[in-house]
């Protein structure tokens, strides 16, 4: 038991990687099976709602969506090249309640209708809502919090060894096999937050799309919801002086919107 809870402590120390802004991330989970994991969770989370006629129900909508989220994919592809090998996706989800958007690892991408008529949102905002969680995994945020989340397992099972009490040591080990599904909902970090700010204002710019409107997205967020905020707001925490960092974002990365070179699309089927 002693070997073992050494070889996990100097697993997870050595288990390190740097995200695109150079910042350490533990990853105990490797990209590639987020990516994995995420591809799987996409098709559960989406059969139902296929069932149900929930998904690009508009296809005007659905077309609009795809040609926005083609045009960063395409610069993503060319900033990140890995990412070329994605399968990527992404789908609208008819949910008028719901103010929500996400990508998995992999690019695997979802935006609610309700993010898109609750804030009357423009074709600048959604390349602002759309960069941000697409820069989510191209930062390996997906792989970063599944790794969190082994890591508290891990760390319980070695205070269980610790103790001396093995008989729950091999359900510990099994339910971080569910590290993916937790992952897909956990909040993401402040750091993660300012990384994906910073990556998908960029993305936008260099797409053709108004970095400003990444300010206008926030101010129209903090307005609805009343008592009950977005669900949008309660995965990406919003500090406080959010508005301020991406105006300043927005002012550095305003040349490469103004760049009228021809921006090219990526097709998504």
């Amino acid at each position: 038991m002693k070997k073992l809870l050494i070889f996990i402590l100097l697993f997870a120390l050595s288990a390190c990687a740097t995200s695109p802004t150079g910042r350490p991330q533990l990853m105990l989970i490797s990209p590639e099976q987020a990516i994995e994991s995420s591809r799987a969770a996409y098709v559960q989370t989406l059969k139902p709602l296929q069932k149900d006629g929930k998904i690009d129900s508009d296809v005007l909508v659905s077309k609009r969506i795809r040609l926005i989220t083609g045009k960063l994919i395409a610069q993503a592809i060319s900033l990140y090249p890995q990412s070329s090998e994605w399968q990527w996706s992404v789908k609208v989800i008819d949910a008028p309640e719901t103010v929500n958007a996400w990508c998995m690892a992999g690019g695997k991408m979802a935006i609610y209708t309700g993010l898109i008529n609750q804030t009357k949102a423009t074709d600048d905002e959604i390349a602002q809502v759309m960069g941000h969680e697409i820069s989510h995994a191209l930062a390996n945020h997906t792989a970063e919090k599944m790794s969190m989340a082994m890591a508290s397992q891990i760390g319980l099972m070695g205070l269980v060894i610790a103790l001396g009490d093995n008989k729950y040591g091999g359900a510990i080990l099994t339910g971080s096999s569910a590290a993916a599904a937790i992952a897909i909902t956990l909040p993401n970090s402040r750091t993660a937050e300012e990384e994906a700010d910073a990556i998908g204002i960029e993305l936008a710019a260099r797409a053709g799309y108004n970095p400003k409107a990444a300010v206008s997205l926030w101010q129209k967020m903090g307005k609805i919801g009343g008592k009950r905020p977005p669900q949008f707001l309660s995965t990406h925490p919003s500090p406080d002086n959010r508005q301020e960092t991406l105006a300043a974002l927005a002012d550095k990365v305003m040349p490469f919107y103004l760049n009228k070179s021809k921006r090219p699309v990526y097709h998504l089927q």
